[in-house]
This record gives structure tokens, C-alpha cells and sequence, in this order.
């Protein structure tokens, strides 16, 4: 009953090329903010902002489903485990840009100051 240990070496490189490609794209289109994507808005946000959002949300799928070891389970259990998650950010990140905006026209459009 002897178990062969296998190595992940190769693994965790692939892990680390893929987060690591991500995040690079992330910190590019951050400092080079391209007109076409910053000026242009979907649903009262620019399509930056869209792109970054989307590509955190790939990040944290993607550590879940490589560092929780995921991939080896069935996708009932994956769906069961991602599903609730992604609704929660989305309602979160819905929250945000509601209340966001609404507070932004009223000290747009009223008397009251910024003072913060």
C-alpha cells in the first residue's frame, strides 16, 4: 500500500503563468486607460471598469477552482460552491453602483458641498 507522491511543480507554474498573464492586462490597461474603453459607458459605468471587474471575478474563480482543488470534483459540487458567490458579487457590485450614483447627483445637482 505504498502511495507514488506526484509532483505538482509544473502545476503551480501553469497557475502562476495564467494569475500572473491576468493581472499583467489588469496593471496595462489600468496605466494606459484606453479611450475607447474608459470613455465609453455601459449601465452607468465605463467599459474599463467593466473589464476590470470582469477579470477579478476570473481571478477568484480561478484561485478557487486551482487552490481548493475544484477541478477534481464534480460540477454539481462546483456549481453549488461558484453560484452562490458570483450572485453575491453581482448583487454587491449592483449595491454599489446604485448607491454610488445616486449619492454623486445629489451633491451634483443640490446646494450641499463636498466636504469630504
Amino acid at each position: 500500500m505504498s502511495h507514488e507522491h506526484v509532483s505538482n511543480i509544473g502545476r503551480i507554474w501553469k497557475v502562476f503563468a495564467i494569475l500572473s498573464a491576468v493581472t499583467v492586462v489588469e496593471v496595462i490597461l489600468g496605466i494606459l486607460k484606453p479611450n475607447v474603453l474608459h470613455m465609453n459607458n455601459f449601465m452607468g459605468m465605463n467599459l474599463l471598469n467593466w473589464i476590470f471587474y470582469a477579470l477579478t471575478v476570473y481571478k477568484a474563480y480561478y484561485i478557487v477552482y486551482a487552490f481548493m482543488h475544484m477541478e477534481g470534483e464534480k460540477s454539481t459540487l462546483r456549481s453549488a460552491v461558484v453560484f452562490p458567490l458570483i450572485f453575491l458579487i453581482l448583487y454587491i457590485l449592483f449595491i454599489l453602483l446604485t448607491e454610488g450614483d445616486y449619492i454623486y447627483e445629489v451633491f451634483k445637482n443640490s446646494t450641499i458641498k463636498w466636504n469630504f
